[in-house]
């Protein structure tokens, strides 16, 4: 293996070559994909901590091919949001849905993409199925923008001044 400036090559087809954007290793060798692949979805702003960590790791996931686990992620951060916003614990998925609709929290049109969610979390949960990477992209992306709706958008507009 050589190193430069550029990364790492090798006779065998193998690279590693350094991020420009977070500074990590990626990998290509071997006839494989990059790995880890890029993140899908972008930063939302303004998150709690909980559900950031819970979309950055279902943002991982899907960027080391773990499709499944980012799908069934995107179900658990879809409960957390429920909560965050003001759902009861331990409560049947669909409560929480039926929550965030309910209560405004879900825009309009998107009630499907929700309900998509919930289908292709119970699909991950309860079938043998494995989930694909547009699954979880699908997923991850319908996320991004509930969370923007919620927490990223309004965090934007200035308070009104008293009086």
């Amino acid at each position: 293996m050589v190193a430069s400036s550029l990364g790492y090559f090798s006779g065998q087809n193998q690279f590693i070559y350094i991020c420009t954007h977070c500074f990590n290793p990626t990998y290509w060798g071997n006839d494989a994909p990059q790995f880890p692949g890029l993140l899908p979805g972008s930063p939302v702003a303004n998150l709690p901590e909980s559900i950031e960590a819970l979309y950055n790791e279902a943002r991982q996931c899907a960027a080391a091919g773990a499709f499944t686990g980012a799908v069934l992620l995107c179900r658990k951060l879809l409960m957390n949001i429920g909560v965050a916003q003001g759902a009861p614990e331990g409560e049947p998925f669909i409560s929480y849905v039926n929550y965030l609709a309910n209560a405004g929290f879900i825009p309009p049109n998107g009630r499907g993409w929700v309900d998509h969610i919930r289908k292709k979390g119970n699909e991950a949960t309860h079938e043998i199925a494995l989930m694909s990477g547009g699954d979880a992209v699908d997923l991850i992306s319908f996320a991004e923008m509930l969370m923007k709706f919620i927490y990223e958008f309004p965090s934007k507009i200035p308070a009104p001044s008293p009086g």
